[in-house]
């Protein structure tokens, strides 16, 4: 009798546990097919390019809907560091090269030369190349006229869902006619071989018509000029004071510098001079756009203040710039606002960094901040 009332009692904790395992499955499919029953992916890739000439920055253009608007919910990388340095996708009125009947045009929209008394020694991008099979891109802007950033890739970062209800409005009735794939390819080894190359994003949208979004997505930029001299500490400090009337909620942080950079610290003052961490990075780590767990509200009045804390051990001055031997000190806050009209007009906030910039040029800095950006996260 002992027996039976223990086997029915184990016989029913399965059937809990079988249920509950039912439950949680279920659960984690309806998340993942959150979107699945309207949904679409939108590739924008390279279209099998053979850049040949290392620092090479290539631009091709995807037209959104001209007499509707979608919604970017998700990006899927569809890349690898070995090959890409970064991916950056802009949104533009007008891109920066067009050709007619030419759907994937593909254009140097970067620098592509720099110093070869800096390539590292096993390095062999510099080999002499016959020009015969050199692959010449026209060379234009990224976007002409006003561009903004929706989203940006690198070391073999994983892919990004926007929280439920958000996302990016482009096409009719948003600023944003063209997407623009930016591909930094710093080595061009692969492709004395032949090879050619289709990095790039895959998107993930809804149609103008779901009822699913309810909250529009922005990405503002922190970022600074400047030089840092050789065997030295210094700090590449941004402040800005939000001057828009709108309220903007971040929800993702992302780092960006070359190899100087050991951290990356980002905030919010408030008018009564209180300091809100709103991300801290590693920048040498994989550079995705991380969660920010606490709610931050940023109001008209605050300052937004970013510092990559930099040590040059090179023998020689290393400047703000464009390709993989010089240096960026970038700090990406991805928010969203409570309203489907517009987010923020001012997509960059730029200072100019040091020697000519620092935080305590506009504010006081306390030791402990400080203290806090030295350290590593």
């Amino acid at each position: 009798m002992a027996f039976h009332s223990s086997l029915v009692f184990f016989s029913i904790i399965v059937l809990i546990s079988l249920s509950w395992n039912l439950v949680t499955a279920r659960q984690h499919l309806e998340k993942e097919n959150e979107y699945a029953e309207n949904s679409k992916y939108f590739p924008m890739l390279m279209p099998d390019v053979r850049p040949m000439q290392p620092e090479t920055y290539l631009c091709t253009a995807f037209r959104m809907p001209r007499y509707e608007h979608e919604f970017i919910v998700e990006y899927l990388p569809n890349a690898t560091k070995q090959t890409a340095h970064h991916i950056l996708i802009y949104g533009c009125q007008i891109p920066g090269y067009y050709e007619r009947d030419t759907p994937r045009a593909v254009w140097d929209c970067g620098e592509m030369t720099f110093a070869n008394n800096h390539l590292d020694d096993d390095d062999d991008d510099d080999q002499s190349i016959d020009p015969s099979e050199r692959e010449f891109f026209p060379r234009g802007p990224v976007c002409k006229g006003q561009s903004q950033i929706v989203y940006s890739w690198a070391m073999d970062a994983p892919a990004l869902k926007l929280p439920k209800g958000v996302g990016f409005k482009v096409g009719y009735g948003s600023d944003i006619n063209y997407l623009v794939l930016q591909v930094h390819y710093a080595h061009v080894h692969r492709f004395r071989n032949g090879d050619t190359d289709h990095s790039g994003i895959t998107l993930r949208m809804l149609p103008q018509e779901t009822q699913q979004i309810d909250k529009l997505a922005g990405v503002l930029l922190l970022a600074t000029g400047g030089v840092i001299q050789p065997h030295s500490l210094d700090y590449f400090d941004s402040a800005c004071q939000m001057r828009e009337n709108i309220i903007i909620h971040p929800f993702a942080f992302r780092t960006h510098t070359h190899k100087l950079g050991k951290v990356v610290t980002g905030y919010r003052i408030d008018r009564n001079n209180r300091w809100q961490l709103i991300g801290k990075g590693n920048p040498q780590l994989p550079q995705m756009f991380y969660p920010i767990h606490e709610t931050i509200s940023i109001h008209p009045g605050d300052m937004v203040v970013a510092r990559c804390t930099m040590y040059n051990n090179q023998s020689h001055p290393v400047q703000i710039g464009s390709t993989g031997d010089d240096e960026m000190c970038n700090f990406y806050i991805m928010y969203y606002v409570e309203r489907m009209d517009h987010n923020l007009k001012k997509k960059i906030c730029f200072t100019a960094g040091p020697p000519n910039f620092y935080w305590d040029n506009v504010f006081r800095v306390s030791k402990q901040i400080t203290e806090e950006t030295n350290k590593f996260p």
